[in-house]
């Protein structure tokens, strides 16, 4: 939880309810498709992004983080142009134990990554309250849900919205989640519950279907290279046996 002391710049993105950018998403690929183009890695991301971008002021981006792999390749792809402050708020994490282990991958990431200073601005980072009861509550009656049904629908709507409240309560007029970086959540979904989030709330949702452009792939590496946690299943308890990935 954060004290009310916390306080954060607020910079206008765009009115909610409309698919418009006033600053443009600008992902850390030295040119070309995915297939072809070679991927700049954290050592010249700043580099190859400082090339084409004028000096403006950075928006600041409430980053919804799922967990600190997952993180990875999108920091990476979005430090160059957003300020950003991650937002750790995951009650659907079975149990504690497993919690704090992914609470401090996560941490242990951004503590490397903002002491390498790769990137012209720290990556911030809140911690939510880990309150597993508020995600029984809204899976009641869904535990034999199919992994990536309806179950997991009021999940993300969970975590997206009492991020979307995080950022509306302190300063922050754009919001968005690493959840869609793995190829076994729903972006459609996760999407479309962004985006109706930001009109209720009057915020900005940064719509970026991130395990594309070998996001994922890209995920994967960077968590070899700092050494982090990689979970093997989805986090919630009825999800244990079923899944085997991020």
């Amino acid at each position: 939880m954060t004290s009310g002391k916390e306080k954060y710049n607020s910079i206008r993105i765009e009115k909610s309810g409309e698919k418009t950018e006033a600053a443009t998403e600008k992902n850390c690929f030295a040119g070309g498709s995915a297939g072809t183009a070679e991927k700049c890695n954290l050592e010249n991301c700043m580099l190859c992004c400082s090339l084409d971008r004028p000096e403006t002021k950075k928006t600041r981006l409430l980053l919804h983080s799922c967990c600190g792999p997952c993180s990875t390749s999108v920091i990476e792809r979005l430090a160059c142009t957003y300020q950003i402050t991650v937002f750790f708020y995951n009650p659907n994490i079975h149990d504690t134990e497993e919690y704090e282990k992914r609470k401090k991958t996560q941490i242990q990431f951004l503590n490397q990554l903002n002491s390498s200073n790769l990137y012209e601005d720290k990556i911030d980072f809140i911690e939510g309250e880990y309150d597993p009861e508020s995600f029984f509550e809204v899976s009641r009656g869904l535990e034999e849900e199919r992994e990536g049904g309806a179950r997991c629908e009021k999940c993300f709507f969970l975590r997206l919205e009492r991020t979307a409240v995080k950022a509306k309560t302190h300063g922050f007029d754009t919001f968005a989640t690493t959840l869609t970086v793995s190829p076994y959540k729903n972006y459609t979904l996760i999407a479309e519950i962004g985006r109706r989030l930001a009109f209720q709330y009057g915020l900005s949702y940064l719509d970026i279907d991130f395990k594309k452009k070998d996001g994922y792939r890209r995920s994967i590496e960077l968590s070899k290279q700092y050494g982090l946690y990689r979970q093997h299943y989805c986090g919630c308890l009825f999800s244990m046996p079923k899944t085997e990935g991020c």
